[in-house]
């Protein structure tokens, strides 16, 4: 029979525990240091993809702010949505705004933003029509440097059940990539 005597004191527990803590802390680190690296090289693959990407209410003013904020990532980049031709005083024929109404309080009031987009036949759509397209990210000027969408097709179609976007994530974290 053997028989093994431990004595145990606070300074001795309060070791184990501390080691325990520190061990769990580490572990904790380079999982989430592994998840950061990991998910940045899956979302620098998608950079300047022949992909088209399709925006929606949910990620509509996120993706617009980001392209906005550095526009020369983006330049290339195929993307689809649905707004409304919203034009202002000094846009050419050729240009329009595509834009979905921003909700910006809690009463719903709301404000227009959008793409500025070039379309040949821009003349053709009247404001207020909702309409579809596609198209490439270029960067232009129209106050100072601005994203602008070369129209590459588009459709009219009805107006959608929800026509209103919100406000970009407060808590996105701008990449190289869009946020999809």
């Amino acid at each position: 029979m053997f028989i093994y005597n431990l004595k145990l004191n606070g300074s001795t527990i309060f070791k184990m525990i501390l080691a325990f803590i520190i061990i769990i802390v580490l572990i904790i680190m380079g999982i989430v240091a592994f998840n950061i690296f990991n998910n940045s090289i899956k979302v620098n693959d998608n950079i300047n993809s022949n992909e088209v990407q399709v925006l929606t209410n949910k990620n509509y003013s996120t993706v617009l702010e980001t392209v906005h904020n550095d526009i020369d990532t983006y330049i290339g980049q195929k993307i689809k949505f649905s707004g409304f031709v919203y034009r202002v005083y000094d846009l050419t024929n050729e240009q329009f705004v595509l834009g979905r109404h921003m909700i910006i309080s809690s009463d719903f009031q709301s404000v227009v933003v959008g793409f500025l987009c070039h379309y040949k036949d821009a003349a053709n759509f009247a404001d207020s029509t909702w309409v579809e397209i596609e198209g490439t990210i270029t960067k232009g000027s129209y106050h100072g440097d601005m994203p602008i969408l070369e129209i590459t097709s588009i459709k009219k179609i009805d107006r959608p059940n929800d026509e209103y976007v919100y406000p970009p994530n407060e808590n996105y974290i701008p990449t190289s990539s869009m946020l999809f």
